[in-house]
């Protein structure tokens, strides 16, 4: 079968990237618009402050302009691409007067170049944003086997390729043109990503997303009916059928980015420890690098498992296996290198934290590759909602053939003046179906049905009690590998 030679975006992407599900259509170009006008507005913040009579950027997009804010159109270049016919001549090494061929320049305009009608790019909507902040490509595409897909990176190196890509067909349809759009892509170099800014980018697609599924509500009937997701034994999580293909598509947006804000925060961890291999590094500096890896490594565990969610909330919903592996694990292993960083956790927001423990630490069956990831990130969204001052106690005792651990707040110290203060309940509002934001302190996490899920994923059990004006209990099981006495001595960790 004939394959065009040069590579569509969506090749490059699919092969710098984890393969993600494909989507219908409908899904997928839903994908693509969130995306897109997260993106107008990713560009009116980095650009605001600096818009002026000069170009601020460069945009290649097909297969018409995407964006339409005055402030956009008058601070980027924007270039189209488009499969529509072109005069044969353009190949030519010269051209008759009467030929009108696009031409480039530096003030913000909308020329357009043409792509060969056999170029399986023209079937492609596409936009690549080069700018002094960041670099951004964006793929409403098809894979191999035809079915539609929405891909973006920030990574530099990928977004480089796409350009070379495009580049490529420049020289084939329009070569005087290639050494001008050149230049203009050269003028912005690589820029590596910023973690701030690919985190702002996901928080914006969350809001897109989140105003959008509620124009779908408000058009939503109360009385569909309902697939039911299991919980834990006692709970399901109920949603409407005719909102199941929407469900599915949280999830997949879910993905997109978590695997997105991922690539950039490792390579700046990677970055950052080549540069710890430095001898005669200054001390502070060595702080300073030092706090840089672990918040990438702090970001990084949340994005993952973020995205393993979204996989367990796919596997839920169509019924397959999780594919989780419990084993026998030494949890005294796991809590030597959790501690310290709960301990972290809980001084960063003035809080004392104090673990309780048994004399001997049980062997738990559970997933040793997930357990400390999911207590951790527990431990550090149920700390986010104490007020400063308070003490947060996480116990364990074994309960019959269980660990039981369970997070409780006493505010302002200790218990015996707890119940003189009152735990005002935190303000959260719901991001689609896995998510949920804290306007307070700008947290997005793990709505509680997802959190369960992945307890249930680890082979543990998670209840929620509510304690009016003294805030939440969590409580945690985790099945033991045998049946072993109750402990009557406890060590206490400060």
């Amino acid at each position: 079968m004939y394959k065009w030679i040069l590579p569509s975006l969506s090749d490059i992407l699919a092969a710098n990237q984890t393969p993600m599900a494909p989507a219908c259509s409908a899904k997928a170009e839903s994908q693509w618009c969130l995306s897109l006008a997260a993106t107008e507005k990713l560009l009116l913040s980095t650009l605001g402050n600096s818009i002026n009579d000069n170009t601020q950027g460069l945009v290649l997009a097909a297969p018409a302009p995407l964006f339409s804010q005055l402030e956009l159109t008058q601070n980027l270049q924007t270039i189209t691409f488009t499969a529509k016919p072109f005069n044969p001549l353009a190949l030519m090494p010269f051209q008759m007067p009467t030929v009108k061929v696009p031409e480039l320049s530096s003030h913000p305009s909308e020329p357009v170049l043409p792509l060969l009608a056999q170029d399986p790019l023209g079937s492609e909507q596409f936009c690549l944003v080069f700018t002094n902040a960041f670099q951004l490509v964006l793929v409403l595409g098809e894979d191999e086997n035809g079915d539609r897909l929405f891909s973006f990176s920030f990574d530099p190196e990928v977004v480089q390729q796409a350009w070379k890509a495009l580049g490529a067909r420049i020289m084939l349809v329009n070569p005087d043109e290639f050494a001008n759009l050149a230049s203009l892509v050269q003028k912005y170099g690589e820029v590596a990503p910023d973690f701030r800014v690919v985190t702002q980018f996901s928080q914006l697609l969350l809001t897109e997303f989140t105003e959008n599924k509620d124009i779908k509500s408000a058009s939503t009937n109360d009385k569909d009916d309902l697939l039911v997701v299991e919980s834990d034994g006692s709970q399901s999580h109920h949603i409407p059928i005719s909102s199941a293909s929407s469900y599915r598509s949280d999830v997949e947006l879910l993905q997109a980015f978590a695997h997105e804000v991922r690539t950039p925060l490792a390579t700046i961890r990677t970055m950052t420890r080549l540069l710890l291999k430095y001898k005669d590094l200054p001390a502070n500096v060595i702080k300073r690098l030092k706090m840089i890896d672990a918040e990438c490594t702090e970001q990084i565990d949340r994005m993952e498992l973020l995205f393993r969610a979204a996989e367990l909330e796919t596997s839920n919903t169509s019924g397959s296996s999780s594919g989780t592996q419990l084993t026998p694990m030494c949890l005294e292993q796991v809590l030597q290198e959790s501690i310290p960083r709960w301990q972290q956790a809980a001084s960063r927001r003035n809080l004392n934290l104090n673990v309780v423990l048994p004399q001997k630490l049980p062997t738990v069956i559970s997933n040793p590759n997930m357990l400390d990831r999911v207590l951790t990130n527990l431990i550090e969204n149920f700390a986010r909602n104490l007020p400063s001052g308070s003490q947060l106690q996480v116990q364990f005792v074994t309960a019959g053939n269980q660990l039981k651990l369970q997070l409780l707040p006493l505010l302002q110290g200790d218990d015996t003046n707890a119940n003189k203060h009152e735990c005002t309940p935190p303000i959260r509002k719901a991001i689609g179906q896995l998510l949920m934001f804290q306007p307070e302190t700008g947290t997005i996490s793990l709505n509680l049905a997802a959190t369960k899920h992945l307890f249930q994923a680890i082979g543990g059990k998670l209840i929620v009690r509510q304690r009016p004006k003294h805030g939440e209990v969590m409580t945690i099981f985790l099945p033991l590998e045998a049946v072993n006495e109750p402990e009557t001595g406890f060590l206490v960790s400060k």
